[in-house]
């Protein structure tokens, strides 16, 4: 018999708060018997020490990293299916785009950080394309896959029944797609945090990766930690409320049974 529905969301939230407790205990076991200095690896209660103490810092560093991410979410997420759409509608289009589209993930993000602070300067700009050059090959190649591998039984009877090429694509390719691209923007959604991070450790004045730079050359690890910790919970909540929507959005989806 399969366990009821409330069971089950029980367990999904149980399961991550034990493994995140789990790893708290051991960590302040580290930090406590494991004779490390406090400056390489402060205990729990330090960390949340400066995050109280640092809220002042950590709040509008967290917005501003937050703003950040969100316009490059926006943009990459635009700019990429855009080109994925039009390589799907012109054939030749992906054999002379694709290749530029690779070369731009063979360049390390640390390498082109640096290019882009000197071309957009210190600003909210450079931060921005930085999360657009990091999101752009995930959903471009997610909704690529999934719009060349529609079903072809599909596209046989939209083509015996006279659809164009533009209603194949809106009402066939685009709906089948779906969960590729979906995939896509949740992988999008957990990496664009850590573009605008890498902008603002080269060269910012504000947000969080500019605040554990900050920390770092003062020595306040405790302060890096709580840096740290923040950016995680954002990048998860972000990625707990794309989740939902892209639920929300695909409810035609069947759900995959939990066979745990």
């Amino acid at each position: 018999m399969t366990r009821p529905v409330s069971s089950r969301r029980g367990m999904a939230v149980l399961r991550p708060v034990v493994t995140c407790a789990g790893l708290v205990a051991l960590w302040a076991a580290l930090a406590r018997w494991g004779q490390v200095p406090p400056y390489m690896l402060p205990a729990p209660d330090a960390v949340a020490r400066a995050l109280w103490s640092g809220r002042a810092q950590l709040e509008p560093a967290a917005l501003t990293t937050l703003e950040e991410t969100l316009l490059g979410l926006g943009i990459g997420i635009g700019a990429g299916s855009a080109l994925a759409i039009a390589m799907a509608l012109w054939a030749p289009l992906r054999r002379w785009v694709m290749p530029m589209v690779l070369l731009s993930q063979a360049v390390p993000v640390f390498a082109l950080a640096p290019l882009l602070v000197l071309w957009f300067g210190f600003g909210m700009t450079s931060k921005v394309v930085m999360a657009v050059l990091v999101i752009f090959f995930p959903v471009t190649s997610a909704l690529g896959d999934g719009l060349r591998q529609t079903e072809a039984g599909w596209m046989d009877l939209a083509r015996t029944m006279g659809a164009t090429r533009w209603r194949v694509l809106v009402h066939i390719r685009l709906p089948a797609a779906m969960p590729a691209f979906a995939t896509g923007v949740r992988m999008a959604t957990v990496i664009a945090p850590i573009g605008a991070v890498v902008g603002e450790w080269v060269g910012a004045s504000s947000g969080l990766g500019f605040l554990m730079q900050t920390a770092n050359t003062r020595f306040q690890t405790d302060l890096m930690f709580a840096t740290l910790a923040v950016l995680a919970v954002m990048t998860v909540l972000l990625w707990w409320g794309v989740d939902r929507l892209l639920a929300r959005a695909l409810y035609w989806r069947p759900a995959h049974a939990d066979i745990d």
